[in-house]
Formats: C-alpha cells, structure tokens, sequence
C-alpha cells in the first residue's frame, strides 16, 4: 500500500461512509480508509446506549449550529434521513421510528449498524486499515503524502473526517484541527464540548436528588435577561449535576453564552405547562390541602419536597396559610430557578464537538476545500454539530456522501 487513487483520514461515521461512496461511484479508483483505533467504529457501538440512533425521523438545518443554517441544509439535502433508512435496510438493517422521532436498528443493536457498514465498504471494494494513525499530511502538485509511524502513503485525493475531540479513547483527540491547519485552513476561535452533562456545586440540592428525571423547559438567558435559547425535554439529576436529552441539547448555548457572557444563565421552569396566573390560582384554591400534596401530582415525592425547602415554603403548609410572598417563592422556584452551573463534564463525556472547520471554506457542492485542491473535507471536524437525536450522524451519512462521491472524480 505505496499509492492510492483516495485516501480517508479518519474511520468513524462519515469516513466509512465517505469511503463506501467513494468506491461505489467509481469502481475502477483505489479507496483505503486509515484509522488511528485499533478497533474501528467505537463511537458507533456506544452511541445511543448501544443501540446507535441511526438519524430522525425529521431532519433539517433548524436542529443545528455551527456554520449557517443555509450552508447546513445544502449538505442535508443531498442525503436525506430517508435515503439513510433505505441504505441501510438495503443492507438487512430494518429500522424503526420511535415516539420521539429517532429512527433505531430494530434490533437495537448497533453491532449490527458496525456490521452492515463494514459489509458495505468491503462489497464496495475500498479497505480499511487500522492502527495507523496520521500524523502529518503534505500537499503537493497533483498528490498527498501521507505519513505515521507506520509508514507514508501517496494519494491523489484527500478525504479529511478525524472527528472532533469528543470520546478521545476512541480516536478523535482533536488531531484533525491540527492537519486542516497545516493544509491552509482555519478553525473557529472556540472549539467546545456539544452535547454534554453539566456540573452544579456538589452541596446542590439536585445533586442529591440523583436518579430523578422529569420533563422540564432549560432556558439560557444573558447577563442582562434576554432569551438566547430555550429546550423542552427530561431533565436528569445526577450526583455531579445535571444530565438528560434537555441539558444535553442546552449545554452548547449555554456554554457559548458563558464564552461572551460571564453573567449568562441557565434557568429551569419545573412546571413547563402551566402559566405563572395559573399556578397563583391554583395556590390560592388549595384551601386546606397543602402545597406537597399539590405538588406531589406533577411532580416526584423528592423533587417536591426539595423544591419547597429552595423557595422557604415548609411543604406541609396548607393552602390558606400561604402569603402572597410564599406564593411568589414557590412560582418563583417552580418556574424560574437559577442553576449555578460550574462547568461541564468535557470532551470525554460530550457527544460531538462544537466548533470545526468553517463551512465557508469549502466547496458546499462537493466538500472540497477551496484552499488546497483535492482536500476534502466531512463530519465532526466541520463547524456543525447537532441536537441529540440522531442529528449528528445524519450530518456524518449526508456530509460524508457528498465529500465521499466527489473525491471520486479525479
């Protein structure tokens, strides 16, 4: 292995994919994939719980960040969720579509996901090598050099896709950054960990609470009170903080906001359906029934009682001995709690890196790079990075696509 027609730099999601694409839109070119695990795909087996969310039930720009939405949704549309479920299931992967829209193998095994990929890119004719980690990459006339400690290999074409720096003991340490820098390019100021469990103070009341989840609304807000963004969805209490599909979706606004924004807040509503009259009227008609009992009904036993120690209010207080400042405490705990949030869980528990390689500076028709001809470019070490969901490794199937059936035109 001296010389190849396209060299992938990188085997995870959307380089295998690249890789598959790549042979299959010209059987007649070489394809080889290097990857520095000597296990390869990882970050597929433990995505999802094990069961790897495949994609979305819908899927679009709305549900990213990153580079612009427009940008986004060129490289979505080439290869949509549906094409994603039909490749697979052309494979023997059946998927189905669950209540919140992610789309899972009905096996719920994502081994069989590994499988079908590895499956394909052999029927496809292009191989994959692992243990070979690159360390630089030279770019000359019409050809790469390629070099590790294992060796160098020459190629004509250059797919890019090392991943971000989330999961590093599954290969993607950030290295990628690093190689796209020395080929001209450029990374955004702030490359963070996406999709991440955040940390409170550890004498927290929720820190106590471990293992209690409900359905809440996180809002981030500036310094000054303004909205930046607000989710719906479970909140999970853990002994280090807080985690959960919300959080995760929150975490890379909120920790975005911090970077320009020391002040920035992350805030919880408890009770997201209801109106703060709404709760004021229902306070106001407990009568003899006491705030836990009431509570009790939308909320879990202990989240209720520790709430109502957080706003001053002794839960066993019955509805008429309530003032009008116990009634603002509670409405005040109940949807507008401050969470002091003390940083984050870091790359080695985020799911996907925020920050990457600006889109603009790629050729959104093919995922070339308009710096160095023949480079190209897909996946996680791009400036985009979704909701949980099966977001992110539809931007790795989609982006992979096109960077993978471009490189193949020589």
């Amino acid at each position: 292995m001296n010389e190849v027609d396209v060299a992938v730099v990188g085997a995870g999601a959307a380089g295998i994919f690249a890789a598959i694409w790549a042979s299959r839109t010209k059987r007649a070119i070489s394809v080889v994939a290097l990857d520095s695990a000597r296990r390869i795909g990882a970050k597929i087996l433990i995505s999802g719980g094990g069961r790897c969310n495949i994609t979305h039930e819908h899927v679009d720009e709305k549900a990213f960040a990153g580079s612009t939405p427009a940008a986004i949704r060129k490289i979505l549309r080439r290869f949509s969720a549906e094409q994603t479920v039909a490749f697979f299931e052309s494979l023997g992967v059946q998927c189905k579509v669950e209540s919140t829209g992610k789309v899972f193998p009905v096996s719920d095994r994502a081994q069989k996901v590994l499988d079908a990929l590895l499956l394909a890119m052999k029927r496809s004719g292009a191989e994959i090598v692992s243990d070979h980690r690159v360390k630089t990459i030279q770019h000359f006339e019409n050809s790469f050099l390629i070099q590790g400690d294992w060796g160098e290999l020459k190629a004509r074409k250059v797919i890019l896709s090392t991943g971000g720096k989330s999961v590093p003991k599954t290969g993607s340490d950030g290295h990628g950054y690093v190689i796209a820098r020395s080929l001209g390019h450029t990374c955004t100021d702030r490359i963070f960990a996406a999709l991440v469990p955040l940390l409170l103070p550890t004498n927290h009341v929720l820190c106590s609470l471990a293992g209690i989840s409900c359905h809440v609304t996180l809002e981030v807000r500036s310094g000054s009170g303004s909205l930046i963004k607000s989710i719906d969805g479970s909140l999970l209490c853990t002994h280090f903080g807080i985690s959960g599909p919300a959080v995760l979706d929150v975490s890379r606004y909120f920790i975005n906001a911090r970077f320009e924004d020391t002040h920035a807040r992350l805030m919880v509503n408890w009770l997201p359906q209801k109106t703060d009259a709404t709760i004021e009227l229902e306070l106001q008609n407990l009568s003899r029934s006491t705030v836990l009992s009431w509570l009790r009904k939308q909320l879990p036993d202990r989240l209720a009682v520790a709430l109502c120690a957080e706003a001053g209010v002794e839960e066993t207080t019955p509805g008429y001995r309530l003032t009008r400042e116990n009634r603002s405490a509670l409405r005040e705990t109940l949807t507008r709690m401050q969470l002091p949030v003390t940083g984050d869980r870091g790359f080695r528990y985020a799911e996907v890196t925020a920050g990457g390689v600006p889109l603009n500076e790629l050729n959104l028709n093919t995922m070339e790079s308009r710096r160095t001809p023949g480079l190209f470019l897909c996946g996680e070490i791009c400036d985009v990075d979704g909701r949980i969901g099966g977001f992110n490794f539809q931007w790795a199937w989609s982006s992979g696509y096109v960077a993978g059936t471009s490189a193949a035109h020589l």
